[in-house]
């Protein structure tokens, strides 16, 4: 290992390295393409450090001026892409490396002209980095290694397009390593269209996922999963810990409600501007917050430390993202605590998550506030002030209060201003307890009042109700049922109201303009709308009534002048046919049914008896008879002859000679004779 990197690393408090960092790190993987997968949390950042560090030093003992950069790490979010600079500033601090970074929501004019200044390393998430691409900002010509982090969460944001161009724009002998958690088939074929005999790395093996990580599963009551997540945040009392949610409203609830239970609580959601986002984060590594309400943009990459307890206020929604949200705690073989919120509705899509997760939780119940006072107790007395030498001025204040107090009394007053600090415990209910059905309460005695406007002037409940309270000073407890009519509307008041809501209205008992108000002496009688009739089914009988849709005529069968007793003459036909049908069943004889006016009839029916003649068909022969000619030729088909004056669209017979009169009838007025009656036929147009 680099000499500067080996004391980088003793400084930060590394003793040994993770597997994953002693893998990638073996001098003879040096000039190798690697593809490595490893669970979240195993220090996978530090670990391409390592594995790039001979490649960008090549034998030097720190870096010369910074240029084109020399490396470039593609991340796929932006806190990840800035977590990871952060992790590579210290690692290659005493290398003399120079770092940018190019992450969406920042401002690209800033990050061009660090990009001109020159610099041996680069961060960045996949769309920025290709736009700096394109615009020739960022020079690709001197790259010795790429690195993409999280390569199956790109993938799955649907940067692939984006890892292609710049793999593509990359020289062709650099060092490409491909760092995810999984290694899906879209990333085995991306590593093999872009990789060189990549050197497969893998450090999950067979071993549990997240053996550092204590799960639980918290069966809570429907209407205490807040309460719970606040009773699960006293008891562990974490110096660093997350909620996770799975929208972005429920982010903001459950950051308010938090915050007004003493908490410190920033929030980390897609909603937030880069800089809300950066700061969200940096007050909870400086202290100044001690709880992150986040969505799944928190899950991937970030690296909060000390942090103890993650939460999932909702269950995720697969295995992966429980795994991920997960490795936020146990990181690089610290001891965490994972704990899932479960409503009995949700019950069963835990033990599915759990199971495909390969996953053992503990199934238990949240902490109550028996647990939560001896916790804090176990806190108090193992607090490190005890072993503390007490300074001159406060062993006098000491004196002085066993002057006044006795002892007791004086533990007993520091216990109550420790627990005042940080917030009442909250009564959780038994988990299998179900939701109360509130009953509706009796309405009691009551009178009626009718109102002058009804269905006829789009009178409706939801506008009545308002205006019956803010005009005649009601409570809404004191209106019962209000049934709106054609021409009136009847409304039920409690007994005890009604004299005061007629009082209000005055003399003039008028609700509001034009809406005049009448007491009743009893209930109305409330008869129900009257049925609108839509007229018969196509199929049926015709109905008595006329039918009148958008104020258009009847239909055929429904017009007063053909309105009779008759049947309608499908129907007749059809029941003729079945009369016929079951006499000849009887007799052994079938006879389909034939539709009048669809051809001839098929099956066993009897053909018609037709009078034999010396027709071509045995029938009598239509026009004119044959004229020698021997029967059973058949003759040319004559060509009918045209009823009334031909039409324009004839050519032959629309044509007069020059000088010819039209023609009339008989020596009438010229043109079209008139008609004599009926309707007049429309004219063709040739």
């Amino acid at each position: 290992m680099h000499p500067l990197i080996s004391e980088a690393l003793v400084e930060r408090g590394y003793e040994t390295l993770t597997p994953v960092q002693e893998a990638v790190s073996d001098p003879a993987l040096v000039d190798q393409d690697l593809l490595v997968s490893a669970q979240t949390g195993s220090g996978k950042t530090v670990g391409f450090g390592l594995a790039i560090a001979p490649t960008l030093l090549d034998g030097e003992n720190a870096f010369g001026p910074a240029a084109a950069p020399l490396a470039l790490i593609v991340a796929p979010t932006r806190e990840l892409a800035l977590q990871v600079k952060r992790e590579l500033g210290w690692l290659y601090g005493k290398t003399g490396a120079r770092m940018a970074s190019c992450v969406g929501g920042m401002d690209m004019r800033d990050e061009r002209r660090a990009l001109a200044r020159g610099a041996h390393i680069v961060v960045g998430t996949p769309g920025r980095l290709r736009d700096h691409i394109q615009r020739e900002s960022l020079d690709m010509s001197e790259l010795r290694a790429i690195v993409l982090d999280e390569a199956d969460e790109m993938l799955d944001l649907g940067f692939r397009e984006d890892l292609e161009f710049m793999l593509g724009e990359a020289p062709e002998e650099r060092r490409t390593l491909l760092f995810s958690a999984t290694v899906p088939p879209m990333i085995a074929k991306l590593a093999t269209e872009f990789q060189r005999d990549a050197q497969r790395i893998n450090t999950v093996g067979n071993a549990k996922q997240h053996t550092d990580i204590a799960y639980q599963a918290l069966r809570v009551a429907d209407r205490d999963a807040e309460n719970a997540i606040f009773n699960l945040l006293r008891y562990h009392d974490a110096e660093n810990a997350i909620v996770f949610a799975n929208t972005r409203a429920a982010v903001a609830h459950l950051t308010a409600r938090l915050t007004n239970r003493g908490l410190m609580v920033v929030s980390l959601s897609g909603e937030l501007s880069q800089n809300e986002r950066t700061h969200a984060l940096q007050a909870m590594r400086d202290g100044r917050a001690r709880v992150c309400v986040a969505t799944d943009v928190a899950a991937r990459g970030i690296d909060l430390p000390n942090l103890d307890l993650v939460v999932h206020a909702d269950l995720p929604t697969n295995q992966e993202s429980l795994l991920h949200r997960s490795g936020r705690t146990g990181r690089a073989g610290r001891k965490g605590v994972s704990a899932l919120i479960v409503p009995p509705k949700a019950a069963k899509k835990a033990e599915r998550l759990l199971k495909w997760a390969k996953i053992t939780a503990e199934w238990t119940t949240p902490p109550n506030s028996d647990d939560i006072a001896e916790r804090d107790e176990q806190r108090l007395l193992a607090d490190p002030t005890w072993a503390e030498e007490p300074t001159d001025a406060q062993r006098a204040f000491a004196a002085k209060l066993l002057a006044q107090y006795d002892p007791e009394t004086v533990a007993a007053a520091y216990l109550r201003l420790f627990q005042s600090r940080q917030g009442a415990p909250e009564e959780l209910l038994p988990p299998d307890t179900k939701p109360e059905r509130k009953e509706r309460k009796a309405f009691g005695p009551s009178a009626w009042i009718a109102l002058s406007v009804g269905r006829g002037d789009k009178a409706e409940a939801r506008w009545l109700l308002p205006l019956l309270c803010r005009a005649g000073n009601l409570d809404k407890s004191a209106i019962g049922a209000i049934r709106v009519q054609d021409k009136e509307t009847f409304v039920e008041l409690t007994e005890a109201s009604l004299k005061g809501f007629l009082d209000t209205l005055g003399d003039g008992g008028e609700l509001d303009e034009g809406v005049k108000v009448r007491a009743l002496d009893k209930a109305p009688d409330l008869a129900p709308a009257p049925r609108i009739d839509r007229g018969p089914r196509r199929d049926g009988p015709p109905s008595d009534k006329p039918y009148r849709k958008g104020g258009g005529k009847p239909r055929d069968d429904q017009r007063d002048d053909r309105r009779d007793d008759k049947p309608r003459e499908h129907g007749a036909a059809k029941r003729k046919f079945d009369d016929k049908r079951r006499a000849q069943e009887a007799e052994g004889v079938t006879t389909p049914y034939k539709p009048k006016g669809k051809g001839k009839p098929s099956g066993d029916k009897p053909k018609w008896d037709k009078p034999k003649g010396d027709g071509p068909k045995g029938g009598k022969p239509k026009g004119k008879p044959y004229a020698g000619k021997p029967a059973g030729d058949k003759p040319k088909a004559a060509a009918p002859k045209p009823k009334g004056k031909p039409g324009a669209s004839d050519a032959s017979k629309s044509f007069r000679k020059p000088g010819a009169k039209p023609s009339g009838p008989k020596g009438g007025a010229k043109g079209k004779p008139p008609r004599q009656g009926g309707f007049d036929k429309p004219k063709r147009n040739s």
